[in-house]
């Protein structure tokens, strides 16, 4: 089987910006007090006229660009995200139209705040079968309209935007830039993130997720790189989901990548769930802070205490 690697990555975000001092006019809260506990100083915000397939078109756009593709050549369209409040079209469908490709697979993945990874391992899968040679991989996620505007424990954490990665096949003889993906979840303690209800609101059992992150996910971090074939300090960089600053940091430490940048994005950018993990990747690219080959780990975790994660080489 040929194996896959990402061609090129990209990301959007929607230029209104909430501080945390925006967030104490609200409720009760303070630019202490948060960043304090999650590390977070701003977030993107998206206007009522900027659903999700938009913020998603726009990340995608900028990753075709940069892998030198037209939207015609992609077989297959993945979108992950937990936002998308319509049940058809679905996401994928949406941004293919948007962007005038004439006729990909697409398919939608809500595995929340795991969902990128889940979305890049299924794209290496297909191409390692032959079902398709060039996948667009977007994550994207409106959280802001799933928000608790009235609830400080959860509103603090969230933000709007996009990633997006081109997956291609690899040359003959070519090594594969996506390594073997580890993934799982706990399904007792799905309860644990959820986004329910009618409206859909967010809400978390805050300690029991940063229990679990803290004591199981430094051990997953790294079989993840085992799969891989590399030791953590061996990475160039980490982007783990951004959740929270103080769960992130831990866990890089845990992990021993001794030698990689550690992505940060959360406090510019809060939490973007299945958003998270390509924006924060195409945000250190964009920066130079990795080079091109560069072995990186993403990991992505949360909502349904799933997991996923893989070793790629930089684009």
């Amino acid at each position: 089987m040929i194996g896959s690697r990402i061609a090129a990555v990209g990301h959007y975000q929607p230029a209104r910006v909430l501080t945390n001092e925006d967030l104490a006019g609200m409720v009760d809260t303070s630019d202490a007090w948060i960043t304090s506990r999650v590390g977070i100083r701003t977030r993107h915000i998206a206007g009522p006229d900027e659903p999700v397939d938009e913020l998603a078109a726009h990340a995608a756009a900028k990753a075709l660009a940069a892998a030198g593709r037209t939207p015609d050549e992609m077989d297959l369209v993945l979108v992950a995200t937990s936002t998308a409040i319509d049940r058809s079209p679905n996401m994928a469908a949406r941004v293919a139209a948007r962007l005038g490709m004439p006729g990909p697979a697409v398919m939608d993945l809500n595995v929340v705040c795991a969902g990128f990874t889940h979305a890049l391992a299924t794209a290496d899968h297909t191409v390692r079968a032959g079902g398709a040679s060039r996948v667009l991989v977007v994550g994207a996620d409106k959280m802001s309209e799933v928000a608790d505007w009235t609830d400080r424990s959860t509103c603090v954490l969230v933000g709007d935007g996009a990633g997006a990665a081109v997956v291609e096949a690899c040359a003959p003889g070519e090594e594969a830039g996506i390594g073997p993906v580890l993934w799982g979840s706990v399904p007792e303690m799905a309860h644990a993130v959820r986004i329910e209800g009618t409206p859909p609101r967010f809400a978390q059992e805050g300690q029991s997720v940063y229990r679990w992150a803290a004591t199981r996910l430094p051990v997953i971090a790294r079989q993840a790189c085992e799969k891989a074939g590399l030791a953590p300090e061996d990475l160039a960089g980490v982007v783990l989901h951004q959740a929270n600053l103080r769960i992130i940091e831990p866990l890089a430490r845990r992990l021993g990548a001794v030698n990689a940048v550690v992505a940060r994005d959360v406090t510019e950018s809060g939490n973007t769930s299945a958003a998270s993990i390509p924006l924060a990747f195409s945000k250190l690219v964009e920066q130079g802070a990795v080079s091109t080959g560069d072995p990186v780990l993403l990991f992505g975790f949360g909502g349904n205490l799933s997991y996923a994660g893989q070793v790629v080489r930089c684009p």
